[in-house]
């Protein structure tokens, strides 16, 4: 990071700058909104990334028993349920002795895992990142979405919905619902893999296995083929997380975290699951409902990483899937063996990634285990249990204590947009620096920060946890916008009535 990126968190002497704001986020899940302050020069002076919702996921878990938590925690997310369903039953299997899970549950809830990452890596690509990609950031708005994409591009369109459907019918073979299903217990799973369903999708594999190169194909076709001016765009160095299985595998349903950093030497290899604590911490800013987590050996400043596709291709010694492999070798080809970080490349990683979920799915529906056999362990109760497993965003930690009781009496979420969350800010500063600073804003050029943003795919509603640690603000106004009655709360817990209004975007100027 830039001295220069790093100066725009804060400005300097924010009275009498210009405030834009970008309202909401678009194309990304969730309700988020960035506000740049401008000099008179239109020099830019202060970049902010806030999540503006407000959810604290965490306390709704609190008393409730184990066993419902993997189905309860699904509903932060319609989009990425089965990454909080599969990482909410792994670390309640240590809760209640079940480490590991029979060989029958673990495969089907592979399947289950990498189903979802065929489908959330479909949807992202073609519903929201491509429009950007196949038309220009500076294209009317009216084409710049997914209904000009099924007119300009209708085979490419056809493609993202039938791989997502693909996805999609996975999961609902597997958990029992397409959305929020419950299939995944604590201790391992309570439905086998219906043989018929089974056969009904292996069918579908040769072409489906086709969608996913094209889609390989299209992603690193676009990337070559940026213009000059954008090749480096939002390129800022970081560390990457990721797990990895046996060999530094691309692993995303269990292994050893690994941290490589910005210049490519490993710098943590083989760190337990269970003693995440060890390494991350976690900060809060006044001004966003998203914590920071940071490197504790390096502090909340220097501290800040990257996960998700882009680290994870990077991170991993080779893919265990013999076409993505050589998809993700033509990727490392293609940028001469250095690390990159210019975050458009992460959409060319995240198709290499859906090239491998479909590869394993396929590996998987082969396997007559996913049919039938023991589905549940149990053994010595235990207080309680992380589990971690790579969503498609990227890393997700699920952290649980257990009472004598049953009920839980503490839980830790820290979620993949979570993580990239000072990766993100420190995206939009570096791309509101090179091509918006000293310039007129427009719609255009706004537009560029937020393609930034939605290369990492962000699930905002997944990410706003910080309850308790940051100034919690409540104003109530009537129908004419008059302000009847407001209350604050610092995050020292002190409570003040009939202040006036504060907000989480306190101190921005």
């Amino acid at each position: 990071m830039t001295d220069a990126v790093r100066s725009l968190e804060t400005a300097a002497n924010p009275q009498g700058l210009r405030r834009v704001v970008i309202d909401p986020v678009s194309r990304v899940e969730g309700h988020g909104k960035v506000t740049l302050l401008l000099d008179e020069d239109n020099r830019i002076e202060q970049v902010r990334l806030h999540i503006v919702e407000f959810r604290g996921f965490e306390q709704f878990i609190v008393g409730r028993p184990y066993w419902e938590v993997p189905v309860l925690v699904q509903r932060l997310c319609g989009i990425c349920p089965v990454s909080h369903h599969l990482a909410a039953s792994k670390a309640l299997d240590r809760v209640v002795g079940g480490w590991p899970v029979p060989e029958a549950a673990d495969k089907i809830r592979r399947l289950m895992h990498y189903g979802q990452m065929v489908q959330s890596h479909a949807l992202h690509f073609f519903h929201l990142a491509s429009p950007d990609l196949l038309f220009g950031f500076d294209a009317e708005v009216a084409q710049r979405n997914i209904v000009g994409v099924a007119m300009a591009h209708p085979e490419a369109a056809r493609q993202g919905v039938m791989l997502r459907k693909f996805g999609q019918e996975v999961i609902r073979i597997t958990a029992g619902k397409r959305v929020h299903g419950t299939g995944s217990v604590p201790g391992g799973m309570n439905r086998a893999v219906d043989a018929t369903e089974r056969d009904t999708l292996r069918a579908q594999l040769p072409e489906v296995l086709a969608w996913a190169e094209a889609a390989v194909d299209l992603a690193e076709r676009l990337h070559t083929g940026l213009p000059p001016h954008l090749v480096g765009f939002a390129d800022t160095p970081a560390a990457m997380l990721s797990l990895v299985g046996p060999g530094g595998a691309m692993e995303f349903y269990d292994g050893t975290l690994r941290l490589r950093e910005a210049d490519g030497r490993v710098a943590v290899d083989g760190f337990e699951d269970q003693r995440y604590r060890e390494l991350i911490g976690e900060g809060v800013k006044p001004w966003t409902y998203m914590k920071f987590p940071y490197r504790l050996a390096l502090g909340p400043d220097a501290g800040w990483y990257r996960v998700g596709p882009l680290a994870r291709v990077q991170n991993c010694d080779f893919i265990p899937t013999p076409r993505a492999e050589a998809r993700r070798q033509a990727f490392v080809a293609a940028h001469g063996g250095q690390v990159v970080h210019a975050v458009l490349a992460t959409h060319w990683a995240r198709m290499i990634e859906l090239l491998h979920g479909v590869e394993v799915v396929a590996q998987l529906l082969d396997d007559p285990a996913i049919l039938g056999g023991p589905l549940l362990a149990t053994g010595e109760r235990q207080r309680g249990g992380v589990g971690i497993i790579e969503a498609p965003r990227g890393t997700l930690i699920h952290e649980y204590e257990v009472g004598d009781n049953d009920l839980i009496t503490s839980c830790n979420l820290i979620v993949s947009t979570t993580h990239n969350n000072q990766a993100m800010n420190e995206a939009v500063r570096s791309v509101a620096l090179q091509y918006l600073d000293g310039h007129t804003i427009t719609e255009p050029l706004l537009n560029h920060i937020e393609v930034a943003i939605r290369a990492y795919d962000p699930c905002l509603s997944c990410a706003t946890h910080a309850l308790g640690q940051m100034p919690l603000a409540v104003t109530l106004r009537n129908a004419r916008g008059e302000v009847l009655d407001h209350v604050h709360r610092s995050s020292s817990g002190d409570t003040v009535r009939g202040t006036p209004a504060h907000s989480a975007e306190a101190a921005q100027g």
